[in-house]
Formats: structure tokens, C-alpha cells, sequence
């Protein structure tokens, strides 16, 4: 979906990441990272299982496999020679039109609109919703979860209640799993990040790890409902508004739901471990098939209802 080029962006939900060498403790995943859920998560458990060792090196020495994605680099006066994207970088994103032609402007201008819609959305299921900053940065930079690096993708960290994102990661989407690479593709990744952020306001987020792999996993089911709440996003998502009641986004295209479905099928665990290993191995999946994560991306999108993405609620959700 395209922003209305007069809308204003709120920047003050964004953070500029840091390069840094912090490691969270324990954890279950290499590097020491706690991925709370996310796309990024799948792709580093894939990495894991096909190559072993430290995918997230994480430290200044670069140890382990470096098999992750690459960064691609962010234009040259949005990055502090430290590695971290630079805050006056953020004063270049001001309206839609910005975020039309820069995806950086357009991680910021998706944050405004789904914040704002769930904003006005979860109060109506009696709970009030606690916003979270998005942590853009360009190569690595701290979490409480660890160290973030472009090798992880985008993610949620529960332990701050902030989402990460390095934006180099939507070149990686189109480029080598196959995403369509419309606006749609990458705005959907930051609405599924979110909605583990509605998980985790809703006391759900935990109960991927006390099942956290296999086909109806408690892993999958909590990836699939974040792609179900992402799509209500997209259902209204042309009534969010900006500070001064300006329509954030253009009317939504047929074109964009398919860029959407294209990306949450490109992360589905069948298309990633066929890319990354020749076979699929459902007993390991953590985040759903293409197939299953299309399906429930279109039930959030057609009903524009959370109560309807109850993935814990049926016995199967292939």
C-alpha cells in the first residue's frame, strides 16, 4: 500500500540502533539471541540447522558461520561511521511521500499506522494497548534479547517490548526468498512483528516455547497468529490517521494483497528449508508452511478480527 503524500510521520516512534557487542544470556537460540518471534527467527533456526555453530557471530571478533543474509548498506549520509543509523537520518522522513521512495520513511510511516490502529482496536477486546518504539539500525545493534545483526531479520524482544529491524532485510526478502518486493511485502513484515508485540500484551507470546517446533506447534501457531493480526491491520489500515487526522495510506489494490501473500509465503518454513537444505523437514518447522501462513494472513485481511486469528483455538492450523 502507498501513504498519502501529505501525511506527517511520527519519528518519535523510532529509535536509531548502535553497533554493539552485548550478549543476552541463554536462550535457545546461537549467538545468545532471544527471539521473542518474528520473521527473522526462521531464518536463523534454518541457518542453524543447515550450517550449525554460531550463526549470529555477534561480537566484534565475527565468530562462527557467516552464512547469515548480508547487509545491504543504507545510504551513505543516514550512517554514522560507528554503524548505527544516524537519528538526524530520521529528520529526512516528514510525510508519505517520504516513506514512498525510502524504506526507512516507510518502516516509521507502518509503525504510525499499525500503532495507530491498534491503538483504536484493542481497547474494544477490554485491553489497552502499550505502544512500542521499532528500533531501526544498520548492521548490528543491542538488544535486551542480545545482539541484533542483518543476519537475524526483523524480530520482536519481549524483554524491552521493542521491534528490530534493519531495513536492508526487504532487499533480502525479494532477492533471494522470493518476495514480489511491493510496499505491501514490507509493511507486512512490520505489522506481523507487531502483532507478537499483541501477543505479548495479551499474555500469549510465551507459549511458543513450551512447544516450539513441528507443524501445530505452539512456535507456529503464535507465528500464524501474528500473520492473521497483521492482516486485520490491512483491512483497516486505510482508516489509521496521522496526528492531524490526515488518511495515512492510499485505498488498498489487489496488487498489494498479492506483494503480502507473496512475502508470507517466501517465509513460510517449507519454501525456506527447501532453498536452504534440498528437503523439508515439518517436525522441525517453527513457523508454518507458505501455504498455512497465506491462509492466515487472509482469514485477519477478510475478517479485520482478532478474535477470529485464534490459532490456539483449533486442532489443526495447516
Amino acid at each position: 500500500m502507498s501513504f498519502n503524500d501529505n501525511a506527517q510521520l511520527d519519528t518519535s516512534q523510532v529509535e536509531s540502533g548502535g553497533s554493539g557487542g552485548f550478549r543476552g544470556g541463554g536462550g535457545g537460540f546461537p549467538g545468545g539471541i532471544q527471539v521473542g518471534g518474528g520473521i527473522g527467527g526462521l531464518i536463523l533456526l534454518v541457518l542453524a540447522l543447515v550450517f550449525g555453530g554460531n550463526v549470529l557471530g555477534g561480537g566484534s571478533d565475527g565468530g562462527g558461520a557467516t552464512s547469515g543474509l548480508p547487509s545491504q548498506q543504507l545510504q551513505s549520509d543516514q550512517v554514522s561511521a560507528g554503524g548505527q543509523v544516524d537519528r538526524n537520518a530520521f529528520s529526512q522522513c516528514r510525510t508519505g511521500a517520504d516513506a514512498n521512495k525510502n524504506d526507512v520513511c516507510l518502516i516509521i510511516a507502518t509503525v504510525n499506522s499499525v500503532q495507530d490502529y491498534w491503538t483504536k482496536t484493542l481497547p474494544k477486546y477490554q485491553v489497552a494497548y502499550e505502544p512500542a518504539k521499532t528500533v531501526i539500525y544498520q548492521g548490528q545493534t543491542q538488544s535486551r534479547c542480545g545482539t541484533a545483526n542483518a543476519q537475524v531479520g526483523p524480530f520482536y524482544c519481549p524483554l524491552d517490548r521493542k521491534v528490530y529491524v534493519d531495513a536492508s532485510f526487504f532487499q533480502e526478502l525479494r532477492d533471494r526468498f522470493g518476495a514480489n518486493g511491493g510496499q505491501l511485502a514490507k509493511e507486512y513484515v512490520i505489522a506481523h512483528e507487531y502483532g507478537h508485540h499483541i501477543q505479548d500484551l495479551l499474555g500469549l507470546l510465551g507459549r511458543a516455547q513450551q512447544d516450539p517446533q513441528g507443524p501445530n506447534s505452539g512456535s507456529v501457531r503464535t507465528e500464524l497468529m501474528a500473520d492473521c493480526l497483521a492482516g486485520t491491520w490491512v483491512k483497516h489500515a486505510t482508516e489509521t490517521t496521522d496526528a492531524n487526522g490526515t488518511t495515512l495510506l492510499k485505498p488498498i489494490t489487489q496488487s498489494d494483497i498479492a506483494s503480502a501473500l507473496s512475502a508470507a509465503a517466501a517465509v513460510g518454513d517449507d519454501r525456506i528449508q527447501q532453498k536452504a537444505q534440498g528437503r523439508v523437514t515439518p517436525e522441525t518447522w517453527t513457523h508454518g508452511s507458505a501455504e498455512a501462513r497465506m491462509k492466515w494472513f487472509t482469514q485477519g485481511y477478510e475478517t479485520g478480527d482478532l478474535n477470529q486469528c485464534n490459532t490456539f483455538g483449533v486442532p489443526s492450523v495447516s
